[in-house]
């Protein structure tokens, strides 16, 4: 295996400042996607925007073994007007974004070369894509569109990050979000007391959440997210807003909490107070065996370039392949800190070793 040499990680960490600096809010990425489009086409790659908005492109193996997919979200948690400043120290870069995950989208454009330069053969086809709605309410619907399309033949999925650099992220953390809506009749503060408040209820509401156990084991969390609502300090609510997050690794747990929650707004309603549910998205729960090909690849290559490896359970892309059968991981290419906030910043060390697993990835082409 050849070294990566340093003017590679260099020309990446460009990449990832020149891909962050685009503006990418989840259901806004056609700006960058379509940057994104044209730095594989400037590197001789058959490139292809899908309906929903990924990029796509395939490399050809030189057999008929099933397919290896490789992902790496365009999305960002950052709303458009966003100031996007990329700074530069000793051995980091900082700015929003940077990590997560334009890093990710700029690894697979180096894996892109490196493959060509080096001749890499597979035995099946290698799909890189760049996809959207990872991020917030995006719901997965890039890789969901991916692997709708290409499942039949897919024998491994990875979804690369650009943080943390020695995890495989094998279990897929389910989720379920919701926007509870409270409606009441409204009226003056003074001359209408008593009259029923819809932030008053949607307050009773969260805190009944609060109050319901869930397990450590399987690990299960919620979190009330936004809230929004009322009209003005004198005016008794007549709507109110809260959007939750459920979260569990476990398919039943996560089911009893949403049960949970329907139930607790079914008590609060009364002839004078409308509560209603709406599920804005979901993200199946799963696991990819540790005895999957993907998974002892990963380890293996890890521990070859001295980085003792992490499994772990988090919500990435790869759910929503391991919710269609398919072995699937996520893996990071450097080690950082600040993710989802302003002061986001990433190492740039470690990138070597981060792309060094790529490329042997790709080699291993570890597929079912």
């Amino acid at each position: 295996m050849q070294s990566i040499p340093y003017d590679v990680v260099e020309k990446t960490v460009a990449l990832a400042c020149a891909i962050a600096q685009v503006p990418a809010p989840t259901f806004e990425e056609a700006e960058r996607a379509r940057f994104v489009a044209q730095l594989f086409a400037d590197r001789g790659a058959a490139v292809e925007i899908d309906d929903v908005g990924n990029v796509v492109v395939r490399r050809r193996g030189r057999g008929r073994a099933r397919s290896l997919l490789l992902a790496a979200h365009l999305d960002t948690v950052f709303p458009r007007d966003t100031a996007i400043a990329i700074e530069r120290g000793d051995g980091w870069v900082r700015g929003p974004g940077i990590g997560d995950n334009a890093l990710g989208i700029a690894g697979l454009l180096t894996l892109w070369e490196l493959v060509d330069a080096w001749a890499i053969e597979t035995p099946g086809d290698v799909i890189f894509a760049a996809d959207v709605g990872e991020e917030g309410l995006g719901n997965l619907r890039g890789m969901r569109a991916l692997v709708e399309r290409f499942g039949g033949e897919l024998g491994a999925a990875i979804a690369v990050e650009g943080h943390n650099l020695g995890r495989v992220t094998h279990v897929a953390v389910g989720s379920v979000r919701l926007r509870i809506v409270v409606r009441g009749p409204g009226g003056h503060s003074w001359g209408n007391f008593g009259t029923p408040s819809a932030i008053h209820e949607l307050a009773r509401i969260v805190c009944a959440l609060t109050e319901f156990p869930v397990p450590r084991a399987p690990k299960t969390t919620y979190n009330v997210g936004t809230i929004d609502g009322g009209v003005s300090v004198n005016t008794i609510a007549p709507l109110a807003r809260a959007v939750i997050d459920l979260r569990s690794v476990e398919r039943r747990e996560l089911e009893r909490l949403v049960r949970a929650v329907e139930g607790i707004c079914a008590r609060h309603r009364s002839p004078l107070v409308e509560v209603e549910v709406e599920r804005l998205g979901e993200r199946p729960a799963g696991e990819t065996p540790v005895d999957a090909p993907v998974v002892r690849a990963a380890i293996r290559i890890l521990r070859e370039l001295g980085i003792e490896p992490v499994l772990d359970a988090s919500s990435t892309d790869a759910n929503a392949a391991i919710a269609a059968g398919i072995p699937a991981i996520c893996i990071g290419l450097t080690r950082g800190r600040g993710s989802h906030t302003l002061e986001e910043t990433i190492e740039i060390a470690p990138l070597e070793r981060g792309l060094q697993q790529l490329v042997r990835l790709v080699e291993a082409f570890p597929v079912a």
